[in-house]
């Protein structure tokens, strides 16, 4: 993978201007965290070199300084959203997130439930929940009139009603499981009680895109937008910071727009505010660690090819109108892309159109395409993988890794005992039989041993997959995309 941007220099920049923000209000630091912290696979794939755990491990580095708080929406629990890219509910990845935190030796003082309701009993349940597991839980309420009436919010009807959030640290890391969490207005209120104690207290904001010192039509900041076109949130110039500074910054439609009203709440708490501007809030210096810049674009380019794609399956699924894709489609013509430049796709559709099966491809990480055919004993991920492993290790496409005598039994279980109308071995059954074959045949070894070099690949298929693969895909970190198609006309889909 050609690399373009400095992770150690990030790491040491992001600490020191962090510490600086700090300095600056000579007391405690709320610390919103936008976007993953514990997993950016966005920022990795569009930012090559820096790593899922970019963030974490930056915050790691300060572990004797850190308190995280997760808030979560209550009208989120009600909903049971779930998150679209991991597939578990809220609930589940606010656990999932103070389990990472926690093996990191990070500090997660507590958890604050906003848009607290009497009447919601999810929300109920889950700090029932929380509290059985020695997780203390807040409650902050709605206000009504926010964000507009400042008056009211800033006072003992608006931020006065939350309870105070208990912290024993001075950089206080607020975050969430998805966005819509009252992250924010968390930070703002514990200002405000803080005031009212005589605490000093200030706000900032770390959030990785759109990148502030990009320009505005750069792939990178592009492809947050594809990212978040669900969002419907759009990349613009700070007004406020161009105003104010005579430099032109990006921040995004949602931070320009609340500004005013953020300044406001600013000054009736603090009595002025401490910003010019959205992008004065910041503290991201991930604009100044790309050591790369064409690697970058790129790298972003692609995502925004994969985003398309995976709108479009988003929509064939829930059979909606082609509003997402449209979208990208035309960010995708902004830098100058189309389906085709995603280097799997032209080989998987011919092969699909030669075959008249589905068919996918793999393009391995020195650039070589690796396709899979279905056939009567493997469906065509499966082949697929196979193929590529063989590669990988050196050996001979003639070889057999699994014998047709081994296959077949699994066929037979699949089929006569489990109830199953499809034959075929899925691609967890395939590394299930490579991974029993290991024991005795060095080819299935030699081949195993390459697993691990598929991470980061690029796959696309002539089919939506099923959750087994998709599934097995991720665990292996492989990307992938789908023609929106099914492979068959069932009705019922299991998800």
């Amino acid at each position: 993978m050609r690399i373009g941007f400095d992770r150690d220099k990030y790491l040491r920049m992001q600490s020191s201007h962090i510490a600086e923000r700090r300095a600056q209000f000579g007391g405690k630091l709320y610390l919103e965290f936008g976007g993953k912290l514990i997993d950016d696979m966005h920022a990795s794939r569009v930012l090559p070199g820096f790593t899922p755990d970019n963030k974490i491990v930056m915050l790691a580095e300060l572990a004797d300084e850190v308190e995280i708080v997760m808030a979560v929406n209550a009208k989120h629990l009600a909903r049971n959203k779930v998150r679209a890219d991991l597939g578990i509910s809220y609930e589940d990845d606010l656990l999932r997130h103070i389990d990472a935190f926690r093996s990191y030796g990070l500090y997660v003082g507590s958890v604050v439930v906003t848009q607290w309701t009497e009447d919601n009993r999810q929300a109920h349940d889950f700090k029932r929940k929380l509290e059985a597991l020695d997780i203390t839980v807040y409650r902050h309420f709605p206000i009504p009139g926010y964000p507009g009436d400042v008056v009211r919010i800033v006072s003992e009807e608006g931020y006065g009603r939350n309870e105070y959030i208990k912290t024993s640290r001075d950089l206080v890391v607020v975050t969430a499981p998805g966005p819509g969490s009252g992250k924010m207005a968390t930070c703002l209120s514990q200002i405000y009680h803080d005031h009212q104690r005589g605490i000093s207290s200030g706000y900032a904001k770390f959030e990785t895109f759109p990148i502030w010192n990009l320009p505005l039509d750069h792939p990178v900041n592009i492809a947050y937008e594809a990212a978040t076109a669900d969002l419907d949130d759009v990349n613009m110039i700070d007004p406020f910071h161009l105003a104010a500074h005579g430099v032109q910054t990006v921040n995004y439609n949602r931070d320009v727009e609340v500004f005013p009203v953020l300044s406001r709440l600013f000054e009736e708490i603090l009595g002025s505010s401490p910003y010019a501007s959205p992008t004065d809030m910041g503290v991201n210096m991930a604009g100044n660690c790309i050591c790369d810049d064409e690697a970058c674009r790129q790298a972003a380019s692609q995502e925004i090819i994969r985003r398309y794609y995976r709108a479009l399956v988003t929509e064939k699924r829930e059979v909606i109108a082609p509003v997402q894709s449209q979208r990208i489609a035309l960010l995708m013509a902004k830098v100058g892309v189309s389906k085709e430049d995603r280097p799997v796709v032209p080989p998987t559709l011919e092969v699909a159109a030669a075959t008249g099966e589905p068919a996918s491809a793999i393009e391995l990480p020195d650039g070589r395409i690796v396709t899979g055919k279905t056939s009567a004993l493997l469906g065509c991920s499966s082949a697929m993988l196979l193929n590529a492993l063989k590669l990988l290790a050196g050996i001979d496409d003639d070889v057999n890794l699994l014998a047709p005598a081994s296959i077949e039994p699994i066929q037979k279980l699949k089929t006569q005992r489990l109830g199953s109308r499809n034959p075929r071995l899925h691609t967890d059954e395939v590394l299930i039989a490579l991974a029993v074959s290991a024991n005795g045949d060095d080819n299935a070894r030699k081949a195993l041993d390459q697993l691990e070099t598929l991470r980061g690949c690029d796959v696309h298929t002539s089919t939506i997959l099923g959750s087994v693969d998709e599934g097995i895909f991720r665990a292996l970190g492989v990307q992938v995309t789908n023609e929106p198609v099914y492979a068959t006309k069932s009705l019922y889909r299991k998800k």
